[in-house]
């Protein structure tokens, strides 16, 4: 994806612009109301009075008022729910969700709606066949918020609870990893073998600033390519916390290679324009942000100010569930390579360890001493530990290694650690 639809995509998702086209939606229909009669050849009946239609229109404006006033103050603390008992990250996902932008813009769009059609009623600019279709686009309106609202019931009920969070997050990291087994390397060749595949004589391009790597624009860094005549080695990939200097790339040209010292200020600066960086990680092209996030949200349930052990055995088997799909899809990736759509461009992949580091590794450590969760937490790596390919079962026994040692540490009862010890395989093969 293009840095520009990735920014549109992430735009069409904030709150202000869906009601910003809702509303005028809603100006525009009443405008057009007092318009439209001109192009009517035929008479309409006259049973919709001036004063009706008023009446109609001051209470929709007016609840709808008070109403959008409710749900924004239902959604913030919906957001501090979140935010307290899930994790300040997940909040994000959740003032993007599109069932609350679509309500809320709905309850705007028809307060502007009621607004503007009194003020254009009282200036006299409805006739006999104005007001007729301005009552039939009322009754449209009625209809609309009466949908509206009773969705919007039936979603506060589960708005903002630690399970509907959870499931936000869970969808996103899927989505996600979804996206990277898709193209594992961003549409790139696979640098497998990291450091050592970048030539020698490589030049890095510099970060100059500070923050995380959102986004990477593939199909810019690939016009690079065929513009400096250059091969690019990605060296950080979207997640990475960087530096003013940290190399985001390295060009396939020694520092005093073909290029000039102005072409060489081109390309480092065309390089830079591919990378977006800023203030926090983004779920979209980072998939170990979203298990970053699920552990957090069983941190949060471990700690002793909340002791909810449940959610965090619920995220250890969310985890698993979004891990198993990864060796799941990377088995199949195996057998159909995927097509390498910039062969100039060379990206590493998602390594297997860095994934369950980030999705059990502090779950293990502030859950060591909770013989529940470290009996799902044992049961869920040593079912992963059977899936996948060699590095991805090695890394789940080396969690499981840490896990079981961070547990035999903090248990206070010989009991519970020998409970533990019996729930463990002797192998990844046993049952």
């Amino acid at each position: 994806m293009s840095r520009w639809m990735w920014v549109l995509h992430r735009l069409m998702r904030q709150l202000w612009l869906r009601a910003t086209l809702i509303g005028g939606l809603g100006v525009l229909a009443a405008i057009l109301a007092a318009v439209v009669e001109r192009f009517i050849p035929w008479e309409l009946p006259d049973f919709a009075s001036s004063d009706a239609v008023d009446s109609i229109l001051g209470i929709i404006a007016s609840s709808m008022l008070a109403v959008t006033t409710f749900s924004l103050s239902v959604m913030t603390s919906a957001y501090g729910s979140a935010t307290t008992n899930a994790s300040p990250r997940a909040t994000k996902l959740m003032m993007e969700d599109r069932v609350t932008q679509n309500v809320l813009s709905t309850f705007v769009g028809s307060f502007l709606f009621g607004i503007v059609g009194i003020v254009v009623l009282k200036t006299g600019a409805y006739g006999d066949r104005g007001r007729a279709v301005l009552f039939i686009v009322t009754i449209a309106v009625i209809a609309l918020i009466v949908v509206s609202l009773l969705r919007w019931i039936d979603y506060l009920t589960r708005f903002g609870r630690v399970g509907e969070t959870t499931d936000r997050v869970e969808n996103a990291t899927r989505a996600a990893l979804q996206a990277r087994l898709d193209a594992p390397t961003l549409g790139g060749q696979p640098l497998t073998g990291g450091e050592d595949e970048v030539p020698g004589t490589a030049s890095p391009v510099l970060a100059a600033t500070v923050g995380y790597i959102q986004h990477i624009d593939i199909p810019a860094l690939a016009q690079c390519c065929e513009r400096f005549g250059v091969d690019l080695y990605v060296a950080a990939l979207p997640g990475t916390f960087v530096y003013r200097d940290t190399p985001l790339a390295r060009h396939g040209l020694p520092a005093t290679g073909d290029l000039d010292s102005e072409a060489a200020e081109a390309l480092h600066g065309a390089v830079r324009g591919a990378f977006t960086i800023g203030d926090e990680r983004s779920f979209d092209q980072d998939p170990r942000f979203g298990l970053a996030v699920m552990s957090e949200i069983a941190l949060r349930a471990m700690s002793p100010a909340v002791n909810d052990p449940g959610t965090a055995i619920d995220v250890i088997g969310r985890t698993t569930r979004l891990l198993d799909i990864w060796a799941r899809g990377m088995a199949d990736r195996s057998a159909d390579a995927p097509e390498i759509s910039f062969p100039r461009i060379h990206v590493p992949p998602l390594t297997a360890a860095d994934l369950f580091e980030d999705a059990f590794m502090l779950m293990a450590r502030d859950g060591a001493a909770l013989i529940e969760v470290q009996l799902r937490l044992q049961k869920a790596l040593a079912a992963l530990a059977r899936a996948g390919d060699e590095p991805f079962r090695a890394a789940a026994m080396r969690q499981a290694e840490l896990a079981l040692a961070r547990a035999e540490a903090a248990m206070p009862l010989e009991a519970d650690r020998q409970r533990l010890r019996a729930a463990i395989p002797d192998k990844p093969g046993a049952g």
